[in-house]
């Protein structure tokens, strides 16, 4: 079993080595994803879920090799994947529970095979990387994507294959992406940088946005704090952030801290400097109001 922490790791705060995690070399994207889930989980150890993920790997490389084979076409090479991830294993998109907080927690989609398109696609890119098939996060917006790259060697589509693992690992074509980002793209506003290559870090915002969200939703107050402890080690300018993270203290009754952070967002977001929006967003900080729920803007 292999071990995925070191003594530096167990001193350094959560945040940090999820903003460590972001900049590693080489293509791992489960490892980084499991630091996220210690928000959750303290206790996580990552260790035997990456050994789980290795052996899902095998197992989804023996049944490219056996049918269709490694030499087939990429759209040939998904379908075996997808009959190994989605039809031996069983995994799904939790379209029942979509706002349960454990679908953003590597660990608990491992073990209940159930997810949100994010984490969906964190399996899919890890089993099918192990199975020989390149791929790629694609931070569409409301609905992430994987891209399965192409062999130059054979006669793929050059730009590949775009992969929705929340949807059973269908294949879309272009008219069916653009369905899909409907809601949350206009159709004039559709461009293809919509489907550029998703980085480490940004796919780790996005995982962490999902959750800050979620556990302010649910007054987990602790949690979301966390949450945007991590954001902000991950994008130190991030202004939204460093508001929320002081609006969190003090509901948490962090008063010291509250101040700290509201007082360095004020000193930055001069209201001179602001659009009507933005200022609207500053006059509710000074000073915060002790209500049931916090007002983040969506």
């Amino acid at each position: 079993m292999r071990s995925v922490q070191t003594e530096t790791d167990v001193v350094k705060p959560l945040a940090d080595q999820i903003a460590d995690a972001a900049d590693r070399p080489g293509p791992e994207l489960a490892a980084p994803a499991f630091l996220v889930a210690r928000i959750e989980y303290p206790r996580l150890d990552p260790g035997p879920y990456l050994d789980r993920l290795d052996l899902m790997g095998d197992a989804a490389f023996h049944f490219v090799a056996k049918d269709p084979g490694q030499d087939a076409p990429l759209a040939a090479r998904i379908d075996a994947v997808n009959r190994y991830l989605f039809g031996e294993l069983g995994f799904a998109g939790n379209r029942e529970h979509f706002d349960d907080p454990r679908n953003s927690c590597l660990n608990e989609v491992m073990d209940r095979k159930k997810g949100i398109p994010i984490t969906m696609a964190l399996i899919y890119i890890e089993v099918a990387r192990r199975a020989g098939i390149r791929s790629e996060g694609v931070n569409c917006p409301g609905h992430f994507l994987v891209r399965c790259m192409h062999d130059p060697h054979t006669d793929d589509p050059p730009e590949g294959l775009i992969v929705d693992p929340f949807h059973g690992g269908a294949i879309l074509n272009e008219t069916e992406v653009r369905q899909l980002l409907e809601p949350h793209v206009s159709e004039a506003a559709f461009e293809p940088s919509l489907l550029a290559r998703a980085t480490r870090r940004q796919i780790l915002v996005r995982m962490l946005l999902n959750l800050k969200k979620l556990y302010v939703k649910m007054h987990s107050f602790p949690q979301a704090r966390a949450t945007t402890d991590a954001l902000l080690a991950l994008q130190p300018s991030s202004l939204a952030d460093l508001r929320d993270r002081g609006l969190l203290a003090y509901h948490m009754n962090d008063f010291s801290h509250a101040l700290r952070d509201l007082e360095a967002y004020l000193k930055v977001a001069r209201l001179s400097e602001q659009d009507e929006d933005q200022k609207k967003e500053t006059e509710q900080v000074s000073p915060p109001r002790r209500t049931t729920e916090l007002g983040f803007p969506q």
